[in-house]
């Protein structure tokens, strides 16, 4: 049975580093965090930046380094965006587990045993103002006894207040050769074989999330053997065939709206995310040499305001219409007031 289990685990989970000095490509934050470890000497922490950069698993790292197994769950809360964060649970559940006082601290088993607890609050920017504003006392109150690690995306949205208390760790996106390096030694542990073209495409469709990369890669694995290529990673991972793409900005340039309008439909009856294909026409339209600066800023800002309208529930078909049409106004050197009626 274990053997099953074992094969079944996440690949995400069963490569996740086990010690801060594992996580990749963020040196600046390994450094600090290791002279963390030696001296005990831990200060409420902010770690933030995109996602798969190696944040929760450098909170979780630290802690379970200076616990151990024994002492973690004693220890150590750990609260994400898919539990309760409202005011009431920091009022209860976080109040109540920061206020209880550990023992003196003395090594255990090896393990420094620092005398305070931890709180991990993961996508604490999801976190309510009032939820974040209810912390600053907690925080205040309960210093000598516990610590708060705090994981986000966007500082942005963490609160000053909470932002000023912390020591902050900016996590950088991954190069594609740290990436490389990783994904790699993943494959040669579990009998892959990528060529280079599959690589790049790898590191391409993750955009720099290495948590990404390796799911598409066990997808892959999964569903193509143990031989897999750029095209079977770009069909599980979602990403819009460039060809589907190129096809549709063509039509946008050919300035014919029955032809945009069919190239439409195409995306939309093959079930392609709008959203994913705005994401992708972005990168296009940037990249292309044959149209105006100018142009770039009206199609980039038609996309910008699509991309809202999908977020607030608009209907798929009638954005990515109305991108097409706004599209072909702004290649055409058309007014935006222009109307394909008149």
């Amino acid at each position: 049975m274990a053997p099953m289990l074992q094969s079944s685990q996440p690949w995400v989970e069963k490569y996740r580093p086990k010690q801060v000095k594992d996580v990749a490509h963020q040196d600046e934050v390994v450094k600090v965090l290791s002279n963390t470890l030696e001296t005990t000497n831990c200060p409420h922490m902010l770690f933030y930046g995109p996602p798969g950069t190696g944040k929760t698993t450098t909170a979780l790292a630290i802690a379970h380094q200076l616990y151990g197994p024994e002492l973690y769950k004693s220890r150590v809360l750990e609260l994400n965006a898919s539990d309760d964060r409202g005011i009431n649970v920091v009022r209860t559940k976080i109040k109540d587990f920061a206020a209880v006082a550990v023992g003196s601290g003395h090594r255990q088993g090896g393990y420094p045993c620092p005398p305070y607890k931890i709180i991990i609050l993961d996508e604490a920017d999801s976190m309510t103002e009032d939820a974040q504003n209810a912390l600053r006392r907690t925080m205040e109150t309960y210093s000598k006894v516990t610590r708060f690690f705090f994981i986000c995306n966007y500082i942005s949205r963490i609160i000053e207040p909470l932002a000023s208390r912390c020591a902050k760790f900016r996590f950088k996106p991954l190069s594609e050769e740290i990436m490389s390096s990783r994904i790699l030694h993943i494959c040669n542990e579990e009998g892959l074989n990528l060529d280079s073209e599959a690589l790049s495409t790898l590191s391409s469709i993750s955009q720099g999330d290495l948590r990404r990369a390796i799911t598409y890669l066990q997808g892959a694995a999964r569903l193509f053997g143990s031989n897999i290529s750029s095209k079977d990673l770009i069909s599980v991972s979602g990403v819009i065939p460039q060809e589907v793409v190129q096809a549709l900005f063509a039509a946008c340039k050919s300035g014919d709206f029955d032809l945009a309008n069919k190239e439409v439909n195409n995306v939309i009856a093959e079930g392609y995310p709008v959203s994913q294909m705005l994401s992708q026409l972005f990168d296009v339209v940037v990249e292309a040499d044959d149209i105006s600066d100018e142009q770039k800023a009206r199609i980039c800002k038609r996309l910008g305001e699509t991309d809202k309208c999908l977020v607030d529930g608009a209907d798929e078909y009638l954005q990515l219409l109305e991108v097409a049409s706004n599209t072909m106004r702004a290649l055409c050197n058309m007014p935006q007031e222009f109307s394909f009626e008149s």
